[in-house]
């Protein structure tokens, strides 16, 4: 059964989890996030990231990046603010609230998109992958860290079930592999350079991908 995740839906979840999220999650993803700070940080440049939330990787980064982070959720970002004021992140442009489907940048705006446990929380994560290479240089790389489903068994049933609560959460739990190699395979200017799984469990993996030369 498909269910539909709605933009100012994910949002309100998201604002009630600001709270509390980096208690409930900043261990947890502890490892994926330093994983693809540092494959950023290999380019440098301007970097975007994407679902920034509050603020929680920005200080990892060295100063060889320019940071931009976006969210849909203010009360997060209202957290990112206040630890960019805090800590006085000066490589850190600016923090806004923004929808990963309509981003409002240039075209080759961005060395580096960054999109950390964000594709399966919005609606339609096919634009959203489209709006990352919109605004990526050519030579420049996405870097994804995200929950991978199981494509068949019991797993799959399972995440599948539980999908219509994970919704409400704020994410989806059914977003197999094959979903972004179709996407892939369907844009001439986007190729795989690497596809690492992270923990916990196996269930995430970090996906990064290159805008090729020559790309609209």
């Amino acid at each position: 059964m498909s269910v539909a995740m709605k933009t100012q839906a994910v949002a309100a979840a998201y604002d009630r989890w600001a709270p509390v999220y980096d208690l409930v999650f900043g261990n947890v993803f502890k490892s994926g996030r330093q994983q693809a700070i540092t494959a950023a940080e290999r380019i440098g440049g301007r970097v975007l990231e994407v679902g920034v939330g509050t603020g929680i990787s920005l200080p990892r980064y060295g100063t060889n990046c320019r940071l931009v982070g976006i969210d849909i959720a203010d009360a997060m970002l209202d957290k990112a603010r206040r630890r960019v004021r805090e800590l006085g992140l000066q490589n850190v442009e600016d923090i806004a609230v923004m929808d990963a489907e309509n981003l409002r940048f240039e075209a080759e705006s961005f060395d580096v998109v960054v999109a950390q446990y964000v594709v399966t929380a919005v609606p339609d994560p096919e634009r959203a992958l489209d709006e990352f290479m919109r605004v990526l240089r050519p030579d420049g790389e996405l870097i994804i860290t995200t929950r991978i489903s199981a494509d068949d068994g019991m797993r799959d049933r399972i995440e599948r079930m539980l999908m219509p609560v994970t919704s409400r959460l704020g994410w989806r739990t059914e977003f197999p592999l094959s979903r972004y190699e179709a996407w892939a395979a369907s844009n001439c200017d986007v190729a795989l350079i690497e596809h690492r799984p992270l923990p916990p469990l196996g269930h995430f993996s970090l996906l990064r991908y290159g805008k090729k030369p020559g790309a609209a």
